[in-house]
């Protein structure tokens, strides 16, 4: 679980166990878990949208046609993105009623759940874009649905990127406040 904020030790060191680690050499030492980095939503987002373009082109070279983007893929993550959502909602309402109500083995699953999903989506929106823009200028007669499609199911990847992140956002935990 994360936490919002971490209380500072009066020598305005970091704190024992906190982020900082032991010693208060600026590293980590693992008992915090911080949001998923940009940085890492970004690469996954470029090597989706590389790959995407490549499977077209990949596809061609050995004349292979490439299947389309279905409806039904965008309606599931549609449905994926409506269930991660209503699981943050769920979760940031228990959290904010009674953290007790949520059990620390049940936090852990929804934080990996929703880091998991973020990055899928990222990979996913990156794929889609990526497989759209490969049919940019296609004077098939099938690029028009194909680029059209895509785009749709980046949008709804997209839900499932925004849903993601605000489970994770929902699994944060208050500080503690200090014990008198």
């Amino acid at each position: 679980m994360t936490t919002s904020s971490s209380p500072t030790p009066p020598d305005g060191g970091d704190a024992p166990g906190g982020a900082g680690g032991p010693g208060g050499t600026g590293e980590p030492d693992g008992s915090r878990l911080g949001p998923v980095s940009p940085a890492a939503l970004t690469a996954f987002l470029v090597v989706g949208l590389v790959g995407g373009w490549l499977l077209r082109r990949l596809g061609r070279s050995l004349g292979v046609e490439v299947p389309p983007v279905s409806w039904t893929q965008v309606l599931l993550l549609v449905l994926v993105a409506a269930i991660l959502a209503g699981t943050a909602w769920f979760t940031r309402r228990t959290v904010e009623r009674a953290r007790a109500d949520l059990l620390a083995h049940q936090a852990v699953n929804r934080l990996v759940l929703a880091r998991a999903c973020a990055l899928v989506g990222a990979l996913l929106v990156g794929g889609y874009v990526g497989h759209a823009v490969s049919w940019l200028g296609s004077p098939s007669y099938v690029a028009g649905e194909r680029l059209t499609r895509s785009l749709v199911a980046a949008v709804a990847a997209g839900a499932v990127l925004a849903a993601s992140l605000l489970l994770e956002r929902a699994c944060r935990v208050p500080a503690e406040p200090p014990a008198p």
